[in-house]
């Protein structure tokens, strides 16, 4: 199967800031993600949604911590919602952010999703994952680091010229 993958894990800065968002699907799910983060250290920014509210709707929750995010190259964001497929709509839609989508099963895209995009959004679909398995993918997706190999920020560097 080719050579075995070399991920290299990284000790990222705490005082990265950490843009959350999600609708009504992933609320309960944000809330978790917002409070085990800051348990470990990281800044947290909530976008929203703040109250419960089954009848909200994501675009624009999503929108404000993606653009968040694109202000902030430094920082990252992770969005909720009940497959996570809207909302990593919504971000990729702004400049500058590269969102992936994951709602359970094998972790090996949240690592490739950072080693070969650079992805700074994790889109998670609340509907398909338990608050322990949003973690162990989260802290991955935090700690696996860009190796900023030729190729694949070439390929950055022209989604961002792509959407400017």
């Amino acid at each position: 199967m080719g050579e075995p993958s070399r991920t290299r894990i990284v000790s990222l800065s705490i005082d990265m800031i950490i843009h959350l968002a999600a609708d009504h699907a992933g609320f309960a799910l944000k809330n978790n993600v917002a409070e085990y983060l800051r348990s470990i250290g990281y800044e947290v920014t909530d976008h929203g949604a703040h109250l419960l509210d089954e009848t909200d709707d994501y675009p624009q929750i999503v929108a404000t911590a993606a653009h968040a995010v694109a202000q902030h190259p430094e920082s990252r964001g992770i969005v909720f919602g009940g497959s996570g497929q809207g909302e990593a709509i919504v971000a990729n839609r702004v400049a500058g952010v590269r969102a992936v989508v994951w709602y359970g099963g094998s972790t090996e895209i949240i690592r490739l999703s950072r080693e070969h995009n650079d992805a700074n959004m994790l889109s998670i679909g609340a509907r398909f994952v338990t608050d322990d398995e949003a973690r162990e993918a989260i802290r991955l997706w935090l700690e696996t680091d860009f190796p900023a190999e030729e190729r694949h920020a070439r390929r950055i560097a022209q989604l961002d010229h792509a959407t400017s």
